[in-house]
């Protein structure tokens, strides 16, 4: 017969190991979860953003395809699928651009557009071209589009953007909403939006905000993902990894998303009409 004392020292030292490695096995931390679990809506999950460049993206939301703000020739589009509907925010250089619409407009894109931007268009642009002002909205191709008013604060008359003439825009298909600021500051029209899935926020000065403004703006609404885009100013980038810090370290459930806007670092378009830069 074995000894007991062996056997029983035998089983202690188990009990033990098995305890360690208990221990040893790490807990899976909240804060480290990925973009691509649940804690990201299946519905958030319909939209993607493909940056071209400054203010100018390819936005999937379900099976549609939209443009904002199309600017650098019909090359910048090269590979990328037709346009079903193009959003036009202001009338300046960096948004506007009459030879690269015409570039990526096909027979069945829906265009639309601020008044003072559609005034500017060519006849054959106009025809395909919905205007909506501040507050309203239009049904295309299944897609909701509300214009949201976008516009520097405090309102003078010589800002670069005055409020009414330029617009965002909030897209709604499927339950999926996105939110295109535009040239905006932190204002109450966006402060009050509400379950926005995908926001697209701008943060460059002198023009719109500051990366502490666009934080406050963005925890104001706390949209599921938020994108900074339009973050060249008159000194160069902002600095767009402290405005993911800063949201972060206020509201952890925002997923802010970081991607390369400035491929190639250019100047911006002149202004359609007066050939001055304006961002």
């Amino acid at each position: 017969m074995k000894n007991p004392a062996v056997i029983g020292g035998i089983i202690l030292l188990v009990l033990g190991l098995i305890f360690l490695g208990v221990r040893m096995t790490p807990e899976k931390s909240s804060e480290n979860r990925e973009v691509t679990e649940t804690n990201i809506p299946e519905v958030a999950q319909a939209i993607t953003i493909t940056p071209i460049e400054h203010a100018t993206a390819v936005i999937n939301i379900a099976d549609i395809v939209v443009y904002t703000d199309p600017i650098g020739g019909g090359i910048a589009f090269s590979g990328k699928p037709s346009a079903d509907i193009i959003l036009l925010t202001d009338i300046h250089g960096d948004h506007f651009n009459t030879s690269t619409l015409s570039a990526v407009v096909h027979d069945k894109t829906v265009i639309i557009a601020p008044a003072q931007v559609a005034a500017q268009l060519p006849t054959t642009l106009k025809d395909k071209t919905t205007v909506l002002a501040n507050g309203e909205k239009a049904e295309i191709k299944g897609v909701s589009i509300e214009a949201i008013p976008m516009y520097n604060i405090p309102e003078r008359a010589d800002e670069a953007h005055t409020k009414g003439r330029g617009n965002g825009y909030v897209l709604e298909k499927d339950g999926a909403r996105v939110y295109v600021a535009g040239d905006t500051e932190g204002t109450s029209e966006m402060r009050a939006l509400k379950n926005i899935h995908v926001a697209l926020i701008p943060m460059s000065l002198p023009y719109t905000m500051s990366v502490e403004d666009a934080s406050e703006a963005v925890l104001a609404f706390a949209p599921t993902m938020v994108y900074p885009y339009h973050f060249r100013g008159s000194t160069g980038l902002s600095d767009i990894e402290k405005f993911k810090e800063l949201v972060k370290k206020s509201n952890s459930d925002i997923e802010v998303v970081l991607l390369d806007w400035y491929p190639v670092e250019s100047s911006p378009a002149p202004d359609a009409t007066t050939g001055v830069r304006v961002d």
